[in-house]
C-alpha cells in the first residue's frame, strides 16, 4: 500500500517543535495568507462547494453555495442540508448501515423554490477520513451548479414546438368544424321542436331518440374544439385560497352520473382536514377533471379511483390511484405529449393541459404505474404559507 506524499507544509508542520518564536511567526503569516488566497478562490468559484457530516450538517460552504441553495453563511456550522433541500434526502439512501466506504457519488437535478425558483444539480461525493484525519465520521463534498437556463432553453424549445404543432391544428380544426357544427345544432334544436308538436308515435318517438344521439355528437365535437383551444390560449392562474378536497367534491358532483353508469367506486381517505393553497380554483377542476377522466377511461369494466391526501412542512400531496391495466412501458414516456393517446377517439391533449397548469402553479405531477396493477398520479402543490414560514426560520 503506497504512502500519502508529503507536501512542503506536511514537512513543515513536523518540524514544529524545532521552530524558534520568529520563524512560528513566520509561518503563521503564511498560513493565514494562504488560507485567505484559497478562500477567495474558492468564493470565486461560481458553483457552490460544501463539506457537509453524515447528518447533513453544514461545515463549510463557499458564497455560491450559500446564494443558491439561500441560507445565510452565517449559519455555517449550524444549517441542515437535508432540512434546506428536503427533496434531496428523499432521493438518497444516507443511512447506510456504517459502512460509508460503499456509498458512491451521486448526481441530483432538483428544482429549488427558495429563495427564488431556480433549477439546481447537486453532485455529492463521500470524502473519507484518512487514518490520521482528527475529525470523526463520514463527511461529503457537494458540488451545486445552476441549470436554470439549460433547463428554461430545453423546456421553452419543447414547449414551442409543442404549441407550434397544437396551433396549427387546432386553427384548421376550429375554422373547418366551428360553423358546421353551430349550424347543426340550431338544425336539431328545431327538429326536436317540430317533433313536440307532432302526435306520440313509435316512429316519432325512433326520431327523438336519433336527434338525441347526433346532439350528444355535436357537443362532443365541441367539446374536443374546446380542449384544442385551451391548449393553444392558456391564460394565467387567478390566485386565491383553494380548499383541494371541495374542488374535487365539486369535479366529482358533475362527474356522478358517468361514474355511476361505469360501476365505478370512489374511495376517499383525506385524514385531518388538509391545509390551503393558493391556485387557481377553475384550473384545478381542469386538472382534476382530466385526471379522473383518464382513470375511468382506463377501467372499462368498472373498478375503484382511490384518493390519498398527505402533507409536510412543505407540501401537500394529492393522490389519484385507478385499478385500470396501468400504462406500458413504451407508452410511458409519452403520457405528456401532445395528440398521444391509446384510447379510440383520443384527442391526447389531456395530460399535456394538467401538466402546463401544475407547472403554472410551482406544482409538480408524477406518475407511477405498472401494468395489470393501475396508475396513480401524484400532485404536489406547494403550501400557501410555505415561503413565509422559510422566510421566518
Amino acid at each position: 500500500m503506497s504512502k500519502r506524499k508529503s507536501s512542503p507544509l506536511d514537512k513543515i508542520l513536523g518540524r514544529l517543535e524545532d521552530l524558534d518564536s520568529a520563524n512560528m511567526a513566520i509561518l503563521v503569516q503564511r498560513l493565514a495568507r494562504d488560507r485567505r488566497l484559497l478562500e477567495t478562490v474558492i468564493n470565486t468559484v461560481r458553483e457552490g462547494i460544501l463539506v457537509i457530516t453524515e447528518d447533513g450538517l453544514i461545515e463549510y460552504a463557499n458564497f455560491a453555495a450559500a446564494e443558491l441553495i439561500g441560507f445565510r453563511m452565517r449559519d455555517v456550522g449550524r444549517a441542515i442540508l437535508w432540512k434546506l433541500v428536503p427533496d434531496l434526502v428523499r432521493t438518497l439512501d444516507i443511512a447506510v448501515d456504517g459502512s460509508y466506504s460503499q456509498v458512491s457519488a451521486v448526481t441530483r437535478d432538483l428544482e429549488l423554490k427558495y429563495p427564488e425558483t431556480r433549477f439546481v444539480r447537486l453532485y455529492m461525493v463521500p470524502m473519507l477520513a484518512s487514518e490520521d484525519d482528527s475529525v470523526a465520521g463520514v463527511r461529503f463534498v457537494v458540488i451545486v451548479s445552476d441549470i436554470t437556463q439549460e433547463k428554461l432553453s430545453t423546456r421553452e424549445l419543447i414547449e414551442n414546438e409543442r404549441v407550434a404543432s397544437v396551433i396549427m391544428l387546432a386553427a384548421g380544426v376550429a375554422h373547418e368544424l366551428g360553423n358546421p357544427l353551430n349550424s347543426l345544432t340550431i338544425h336539431l334544436q328545431l327538429i326536436a321542436r317540430w317533433l313536440g308538436k307532432v302526435e306520440a308515435d313509435p316512429a316519432i318517438e325512433k326520431i327523438s331518440n336519433s336527434i338525441d344521439v347526433c346532439r350528444g355528437e355535436v357537443e362532443r365535437l365541441d367539446e374536443i374544439i374546446t380542449h384544442f383551444l385551451e391548449a393553444v390560449r392558456p391564460r394565467p392562474p387567478d390566485f386565491q385560497n383553494v380548499n383541494l378536497i371541495r374542488a374535487l367534491e365539486d369535479v366529482l358532483e358533475i362527474m356522478g352520473p358517468e361514474l355511476s353508469d361505469q360501476k365505478i367506486h370512489i374511495d376517499i381517505e383525506t385524514g385531518e382536514k388538509p391545509p390551503e393553497i393558493s391556485a387557481d380554483y377553475g384550473q384545478i377542476k381542469q386538472v382534476y377533471f382530466n385526471v379522473l377522466k383518464n382513470a375511468c377511461e382506463a377501467m372499462e369494466a368498472g373498478g375503484t379511483i382511490k384518493v390519498r391526501t398527505r402533507y409536510d412542512d412543505e407540501y401537500l400531496y394529492l393522490q389519484i390511484g385507478d385499478t385500470g391495466g396501468g400504462i406500458s412501458d413504451e407508452d410511458f414516456s409519452k403520457v405528456f405529449h401532445p395528440y398521444f393517446s391509446t384510447k379510440k377517439g383520443g384527442h391526447g391533449l389531456g395530460m399535456m393541459i394538467v401538466q402546463r397548469i401544475m407547472r403554472d402553479h410551482g406544482a409538480n405531477i408524477g406518475i407511477d404505474s405498472r401494468q395489470g396493477a393501475g396508475t396513480v398520479i401524484t400532485l404536489q402543490f406547494p403550501l400557501l404559507d410555505r415561503r413565509i414560514r422559510l422566510l421566518n426560520d
